[in-house]
């Protein structure tokens, strides 16, 4: 299994859309036009949240639940994956500014039975420099054989975090400490979380909710205490490429393999609210923020994407984003934001890995990709004179998951 980057950057080249810069928000005609083009292309829901300034704008399109057919809403609670990093990177920095941790100081300093020696430091963890392999493989081995068993074996299994190290830290690695491009790996931010306990004395995610998702003003997010999802939600309908036919809901999922990888539940809204409170100086300071903005080439399997402490750099026709996106089993998010935070999206998925896998192992682009991309451009950077794309497209950069076969 490898990540796959099948990056909006990369593949939006010179001539593919044509849109012009810094356009006003469009109307709500023309969003609920292009969200429900994401829906009729194949996704069972799909809601999202935009804003430009104090404009704002939310729909939802499709339906929560393919047996009932209860229909999606924009407020619903989504799982959103990796999106938890950006969060554990905030924690990780305001204890940088508190002078608890030294960004370029060796890993080891703080977890000395965990990742010996000197090599490995605080930033190649967020920037996923480390090399550290992935514990994926390792927590659900049946996906390396092309079977999803794992999945459903593991449904209501807890797995501490420091298991989940042990199992990265015990794989080969993909690389030297600090060279470069980066390889991006989940390990890196177990590794992150089980750091935050040592430092502050206290419960990684309860750390991270009282400082980074309170102190945001978020009132829908958290990390679950349970296997179901807090609130109004939708059905979480894995694919895995094809090897799920039918898909199959695993909305409800102990998510202790993510933790503060990517174990977060929020709404479209709220993620909106926390990047703009971050990139607008919020929950850590000026230095801390250019930090997190210092890009590295990073591998995420097809391709690289420019990813800085917790942060990637995505560039679009009418500028340059920063955000992250998540991909958990049955649900994928992005979320992105205009360098000072004024224009955003957040959109969610309730059907993830809807893609097939050709004979070479690369994913095949489908419908609801170019479909997806259309809305996220149409949102950020306004009605185009052409809206077509002229290269297949695979959104999602950091988050791909593909099947070895």
């Amino acid at each position: 299994m490898t990540r796959v980057l099948a990056g909006v950057s990369a593949l939006l080249v010179a001539g593919a859309v044509a849109v012009p810069a810094q356009a006003a928000v469009p109307g709500g005609g023309e969003l609920r036009e292009s969200l429900d083009a994401v829906h009729e292309a194949g996704m069972y829901g799909v809601y999202s949240a935009v804003r430009d300034g104090r404009d704002t704008w939310k729909g939802a399109s499709g339906v929560a639940d393919v047996r009932t057919r209860r229909p999606v809403k924009p407020d619903m609670v989504h799982r959103v994956g990796s999106i938890t990093k950006t969060f554990t990177s905030v924690a990780v920095l305001q204890q940088v500014e508190r002078g608890t941790v030294e960004l370029d100081a060796p890993v080891s300093r703080y977890l000395p039975d965990l990742v010996p020696g000197d090599r490995i430091t605080v930033r190649m963890l967020l920037n996923h420099t480390s090399h550290i392999a992935d514990y994926i493989p390792g927590a659900f081995p049946s996906l390396l054989e092309g079977s999803t068993a794992s999945l459903d074996e593991h449904r209501f299994r807890r797995i501490e975090p420091e298991e989940l190290a042990r199992l990265g830290l015990q794989a080969a690695p993909t690389g030297q400490p600090g060279a470069t491009p980066g390889s991006y790996s989940n390990t890196n931010y177990i590794l992150a979380g089980l750091l935050l306990e040592k430092v502050t004395g206290t419960d990684a995610e309860g750390y991270i909710t009282r400082h980074v998702i309170r102190e945001a003003g978020l009132r829908h997010t958290s990390f679950p205490r349970t296997p179901r999802i807090p609130g109004p939600s939708s059905g979480a309908y894995e694919s895995m490429y094809g090897l799920i036919d039918p898909p199959r809901d695993y909305g409800v999922y102990d998510m202790s393999w993510a933790g503060t990888a990517g174990a977060v539940v929020s709404t479209m809204d709220d993620l909106n609210r926390f990047y703009r409170a971050l990139l607008q100086g919020e929950l850590v300071g000026a230095a801390q923020l250019a930090e997190m903005r210092r890009t590295v080439p990073v591998s995420a399997g097809g391709g690289v994407i420019e990813y800085g402490l917790g942060l990637y750099a995505l560039d679009l026709p009418c500028g340059r984003f920063w955000g992250h996106d998540g991909g958990v089993f049955g649900m994928i998010t992005q979320s992105l934001s205009s360098p000072d935070g004024s224009r955003q999206i957040s959109v969610g998925l309730n059907r993830a890995k809807y893609q097939t896998v050709d004979e070479n192992g690369q994913i095949v682009p489908h419908p609801i990709d170019a479909a997806f991309v259309g809305h996220l451009l149409l949102a950020l950077c306004g009605p185009g004179q052409a809206r077509t794309l002229s290269t297949p497209v695979t959104p999602f950069p950091a988050d791909r998951l593909q099947l070895s076969r």
